[in-house]
């Protein structure tokens, strides 16, 4: 597997755990956690298709992780 795929992987693991803890969770400390590690799920994918994209020097990626921090 190449390393972009990986990445990519593991953000699809990391919303999937977020995902089913948003939704089966009934505290509301419990559901936002779980909307932040998809959030963060989001952020890796930024950060992945940034870094593996055809122009990783216009940090472009970055400045949107940034933003959504």
């Amino acid at each position: 597997m190449n390393p972009l795929a990986i990445c990519l992987l593991v953000s699809a693991l990391l919303f999937a755990v977020g995902l089913a803890g948003a939704l089966t969770r009934r505290s509301a400390i419990l559901v936002l956690a779980g909307i932040e590690l998809m959030l963060n799920a989001a952020n890796l994918n930024f950060i992945a298709f940034w870094r593996f994209g055809p122009h990783p020097e216009a940090l472009t990626g970055i400045l949107f992780v940034i933003f959504a921090i």
